[in-house]
């Protein structure tokens, strides 16, 4: 029997052409088979799409419906109604590959940490750079890391990773406000800001681009600055 719950937690806006394809792929990652049992929670953030409807298809998958307040609100939703004792935060598309989850979850009980973000450039710097990744899209990204070193003295390789891990409690009693992409930059300086630890592992990635559906862009740079600090002391 899995002696414990990992918990995926997937905001969802306009992504019928993805939500599928993603669910089949959480489906086969032998969770239960490293003694985790999986819950499946999709937060449909006010689509007018089919993405609902077809989550809905899947066994297992609790389907919650809002109207569109933003990722970071579908993703506080998610965390409101999970049940598991570990909580991963996963994109809705097809950006990043479910079966990275088990080298997370090693990672943060082999390193005693208590969050685990997927490190998209593991590489280093310019050889990090994904093929089909816009320049603007990676430099923005490093760019945030040394914001949120500035603003918290942490580093963090790869902070605007779709792929977070976290323990149950490290995030239960975090005061949550925003409901933006900037949700990521509040959770990672609010965690830093109590000293909880953030441990990296290399994880697969396949960018997108605008006409595919990608979302985030020049506004949330910005907004991401004033996040880090406003919450830099938590």
């Amino acid at each position: 029997m899995p002696d414990r719950t990992l918990s995926i937690l997937i905001p969802a806006y306009n992504e019928e052409r993805f939500i599928g394809a993603l669910l089949e792929q959480i489906a086969h990652v032998p969770l239960e088979e490293n003694g985790l049992a999986r819950e499946v929670v999709v937060i449909d953030d006010g689509s007018r799409d089919r993405t609902a409807e077809i989550a809905q298809g899947f066994a297992g998958v609790h389907v919650e419906r809002q109207e569109n307040q933003g990722k970071g609100a579908a993703v506080r939703r998610a965390l409101a109604v999970a049940r598991g004792e570990l909580l991963m935060i996963q994109d809705a598309d097809l950006e990043y590959e479910p079966n990275d989850y088990l080298p997370m979850v090693e990672a943060l009980d082999q390193q005693g940490v208590e969050a685990v973000y997927g490190n998209r450039y593991h590489a280093g710097w310019f050889a990090g750079r994904r093929p089909g990744q816009a320049w603007s899209a990676y430099l923005g990204g490093r760019s945030l890391s040394a914001a949120a070193w500035l603003a918290t003295g942490k580093w963090v390789a790869d902070t605007v990773t779709a792929l977070k891990l976290f323990r149950r409690e490290a995030v239960a009693d975090l005061p949550l406000e925003t409901c933006g992409f900037e949700l990521d930059h509040e959770l990672t300086a609010r965690l830093l800001a109590r000293g909880r630890r953030i441990a990296e592992v290399p994880i697969h990635y396949a960018p997108r681009n605008r006409l595919e559906g990608k979302k985030i862009g020049l506004h949330d740079w910005f907004v991401a600055l004033r996040t880090f600090a406003r919450y830099r002391k938590g």
